[in-house]
């Protein structure tokens, strides 16, 4: 019989349009269970519950999947994805455990996150899976097809600040609340840079509004 935690991650995964084997759901599981362990000393997260944590955070990573398999669809080589200013590696441990083709490389600031996430590489056995402790304004150009952040900053900050990781053609994938209307407008004087696409997702078991910005790279940016 399957445990509570079990079934809201099947019927989530059913919500979202997404089949993940066995092996997959319960990396997810565990890695919610690291999370819950970590957390009592090191603060990772202000969600406790672990069922809160299955939703605003496991579900929540995942309801963006659909959308970067439909950008990432054509791509003929390796794909690196960057989530940048990823606290306890969120969405970046997901997406890594949901797409071992997928190339991640987690960035975060503060060291205790990071040390998390280096232990989930091995723990969840994650090959695809890199940790970086440092600011991102700090590193030399990644390079990356695309460069995601799940409220990390204003979209504005997102390009200055990492723009310069995303090749010619990638996307910069933002993880919002509501549709950030100021936000948006304030990108007018982005050149370069296009709002392709602004989508509203539903996070199952979520009653709260979500929206992924779709930014995309159009020229090869030179920057200082």
């Amino acid at each position: 019989m399957q445990n509570p935690m079990e079934s809201m991650l099947e019927q989530g995964l059913e919500e979202l349009g997404l089949s993940l084997d066995q092996e997959q759901q319960l990396k997810l599981l565990r890695y919610v269970k690291q999370m819950q362990r970590w957390n009592k000393t090191y603060n990772l997260t202000a969600i406790t519950k672990p069922q809160d944590m299955l939703v605003q955070h496991i579900l929540d990573s995942l309801a963006v999947v659909p959308y970067l398999k439909n950008l990432l669809a054509n791509k003929q080589k390796a794909v690196t994805l960057v989530d940048v200013g990823t606290g306890a590696g969120l969405p970046g441990v997901v997406l890594a455990i949901v797409n071992a083709q997928w190339e991640l490389l987690c960035i975060d600031s503060v060291e205790k996150k990071t040390a998390f996430i280096q232990q989930m590489r091995g723990v969840l056995e994650l090959p695809n899976l890199n940790v970086s402790h440092s600011r991102v304004q700090d590193l030399d150009p990644l390079g990356c097809d695309v460069l995601i952040s799940r409220a990390f900053s204003s979209l504005e900050n997102i390009i200055k600040w990492c723009g310069n990781h995303v090749a010619p053609g990638g996307y910069i994938v933002a993880m919002k609340g509501q549709l950030p209307t100021e936000e948006l407008e304030q990108l007018s004087g982005q050149s370069g840079w296009e709002v392709e696409r602004l989508i509203s997702i539903d996070v199952p078991f979520l009653d709260a509004e979500r929206c992924l910005v779709l930014l995309k790279n159009k020229v090869a940016h030179e920057y200082p």
